[in-house]
């Protein structure tokens, strides 16, 4: 039994309100014939509200920088998002749900044939503004320069127009991206793991972050997760282990 005090720290306003960020094609994106959200992301908060035993909201973002801005500014109650340590200053993340891979492309006549060659003082690398990547990228590379594009479904536009020498992302966004685009090719491998998980802002307290991991670990253990995965035809992501 969920006590009221903790439902209550998750919908103030009466609704949960779930943050959806579709910058991320894999967990959400926008039905041609509703435009309303779908996507394992939505399923999970629509489970989550049914937990909770509220309604729920969802408020849509292009991008997953505006998502945790929204949530840092309690605008939104839960959110879907990447776990990264800058984000877990101010956000109680869930352990993953879904792991994804982060890659690079490069056009078909680059020198550069590997992850490793990636990171020189002459090579300009596109991300995606305020992403898991990005945040990443942004510890990880100490040569090479970052090139921020306005989200993510933006990457490979850019390093096509600027002339750019890498593109990175997830790497299902990017394989999309380039059937638009010819004469790229994905590098071998992946350059990160991309952790998804739910997050609540601290502010709400210990008692809303336990419940949200709880909540996630058993919608791992049975099937939910995976059953969202199958029903969306979502490929080259996988449920994480138990956390």
């Amino acid at each position: 039994m969920i006590s009221s005090r903790t439902i209550q720290s998750f919908v103030p306003s009466g609704r949960l309100r779930s943050a959806i960020n579709l910058g991320n094609p894999i967990l959400a994106n926008l039905d041609v014939l509703t435009n309303k959200p779908v996507g394992v992301s939505v399923d999970l908060a629509s489970a989550f509200a049914q937990r909770l035993g509220v309604e729920v909201e969802f408020m849509v973002f292009d991008t997953a920088g505006k998502a945790v801005e929204a949530l840092m500014h309690e605008e939104v109650d839960i959110g879907f998002f990447a776990i990264d340590p800058l984000r877990g200053q101010m956000i109680s993340f869930t352990p993953a749900y879904v792991l994804i891979e982060g890659s690079y492309v490069v056009r078909e006549g680059s020198s550069i044939q590997s992850n490793d060659e990636v990171d020189r003082t002459e090579h300009r690398v596109t991300v995606g503004k305020g992403s898991a990547y990005d945040l990443f990228l942004t510890r990880e590379l100490k040569r090479a320069e970052i090139v921020r594009a306005p989200s993510s479904q933006a990457v490979v536009d850019m390093f096509v127009s600027r002339e750019l020498d890498v593109a990175a992302g997830v790497k299902q966004q990017l394989e999309a991206d380039m059937k638009r685009h010819p004469n790229l090719r994905l590098l071998p491998g992946r350059f990160m793991v991309i952790q998804q998980a739910m997050g609540v802002a601290k502010s709400r307290g210990s008692d809303a972050a336990d419940e949200l991991r709880l909540f996630i670990e058993s919608a791992k253990s049975i099937g939910l997760v995976q059953e969202s995965l199958n029903r969306h035809s979502v490929e080259g992501a996988s449920v994480a282990p138990k956390g």
